[in-house]
Parts: C-alpha cells; structure tokens; sequence
C-alpha cells in the first residue's frame, strides 16, 4: 500500500501526536476538490453575462479611456516647418549627387538644408552638424523634424526629413532619387530646427 494511504497509525505503534497549537493543515483532494466547486458555484452566476460579452465581441466589453496627447497627424505643423516639408516633397524624383544642394540634384543633408532655407531658417549644411548643432526633439515626432542615422557613406550620417505620420523624405544615396518613404527605426536622434515649437 503506497504511503499515506490507509488510516493513520494509532498512538502506541509508532505514532505519536502531533503537539497541539503546532498541527499544519494539509489540503487533501477531497478539500481541493470543495474548494474548486465553491469557486465554480460562486462564478456560476456571472457566467452567462461574461459569455454574452466575449459573444457580442470586445464592443460590449468595458473600456478604460486615458487622456493622451494628440498624435503627430493631430498636430499641425507650424507654417515654416509646413514650408520646409512642402519643398521637400515636391523634390521627389530628383537625382542624388554627393554635395548637391539643389535645385536639380540633392545629397541628404543638401535636400534638409534646403528644404528649412526655404522656409527662411537657416541650419547647419551637414547630417553631422544638424545633430550636434540643433535642438534634440522631446516627445513625438512632428513634420519638418529631422531624423539622423548611421551610415556607411563619407560622413558617417545619413539625414531625412519627418513629411508627417511615420513618413520622410530623403536623398537616401547613389542611383536612388529623393523620394518619400516609411519612417525607419534606429535613427542617431531627432532635432527641430524651430526649438519653440
């Protein structure tokens, strides 16, 4: 007979009693067993409820609404950095060429550079300079900001600008023209030319 099965010595053949006050309970499978059907019998009422809920889809369910700020497509840009965009965008298709600045060809940080002279601010003319030189963004995103990343080219920098939700525009590299294009992770930093914005 397995141990533990069968009645419990009696006192006098080896047995002897635990001392009072010091006794452990021990849940036996008969106790787990009442315990899981009281729980069962306690559920049992909102069952019905939860059911028709999960049925009628996560509409019926509850929800918690917290205030959040409104996202970058909520946000207007200001009238400069709506300028810098516009011109950005509307140099998609133009030719890449190390050092360009416009107006027929562009490098990166050429199409940046031109793109914020446009809308009458002045910035530093390289990826490398435009990190170091301007205000690092806090929070989201917004349109005119600029993205910085690693690169294998001359400078190390490669720099886009934001043209609105999860997109920019850049001059990305050799054979590749200015073009509009999903925002990539992994960027060095961000930086807005309009620090008060």
């Amino acid at each position: 007979m397995p141990p533990g099965w069968g009645p419990p010595p009696r006192p006098g053949w080896g047995y002897s009693p635990p001392p009072p006050g010091r006794r452990r309970p021990e849940l036996g499978g008969v106790t787990v067993l009442v315990l899981v059907t009281v729980l069962a019998l306690l559920a049992a009422p909102h069952a019905h409820k939860l059911r028709g809920m999960v049925e009628a889809g996560v509409g019926a369910l509850p929800t918690i609404r917290l205030r959040q700020p409104p996202a970058a497509s909520e946000r207007r840009p200001s009238p400069r950095a709506a300028q810098a965009v516009a011109y950005a965008v509307a140099q998609r298709g133009k030719p890449y060429r190390w050092a360009a600045e416009g107006p027929a060809a562009f490098d990166c940080s050429g199409l940046t550079w031109a793109a914020w002279r446009a809308a009458g601010v002045t910035i530093p003319r390289t990826a490398a300079g435009q990190l170091a030189g301007l205000p690092r963004v806090r929070g989201r995103l917004q349109p005119g900001d600029l993205l910085i990343y690693a690169s294998r080219g001359p400078s190390g920098r490669h720099v886009a600008i934001v043209a609105g939700p999860g997109r920019m525009v850049e001059a990305l590299g050799r054979g590749i023209p200015v073009r509009s294009t999903s925002i990539r992770p992994g960027y060095l930093g961000a930086v807005r030319p309009e620090a008060g914005r």
